[in-house]
């Protein structure tokens, strides 16, 4: 039996992050809830305490995923969910992801993404592949090819 999953990313502000991510994918920030909030709230499974408002919205405070707009409705969607942790990232990442350019411009890209808070890390290559090697926002790694 095969399995769907979803990735995971541990962030200090999950908000930010996943707002960060679906541009940067050309994803959508998954659209929040708000009658299902209240309704937990209202059920006794969250407290006003578990939620925070962004863009004029009533979200989770702890939690966002992004996903393909085009998938959005579907159940078995890639998704990539960021999650509040205490603490800032301190180690290099032992899982990251490669962002496949499909023809658009390294340089361009790189540069677009350091204007949006990206860190350049270095420059790789394999035979007549390369790529660059950056740090989001809150310093995870992947890689541009």
């Amino acid at each position: 039996m095969a399995y769907d999953i979803q990735i995971v990313v541990d962030s200090r502000d999950p908000h930010a992050q996943a707002e960060w991510w679906a541009e940067t994918l050309g994803w959508a920030v998954e659209p929040s809830n708000e009658e299902f909030i209240r309704r937990m709230i209202a059920e006794g499974y969250a407290t006003e305490a578990d939620t925070t408002t962004r863009n004029g919205v009533l979200v989770w405070a702890t939690a966002q995923a992004i996903a393909p707009q085009a998938e959005l409705a579907r159940k078995d969607r890639r998704r990539i969910l960021f999650q509040v942790v205490p603490e800032d990232k301190t180690i290099k990442n032992r899982v990251h992801w490669d962002v496949r350019l499909a023809g658009d411009d390294k340089d361009a890209l790189r540069a677009q993404l350091e204007a949006r808070g990206a860190t350049f890390l270095w420059e790789a290559a394999e035979g007549p592949h390369s790529w660059y090697t950056m740090a989001d926002p809150e310093g995870n790694e992947f890689c541009i090819s």
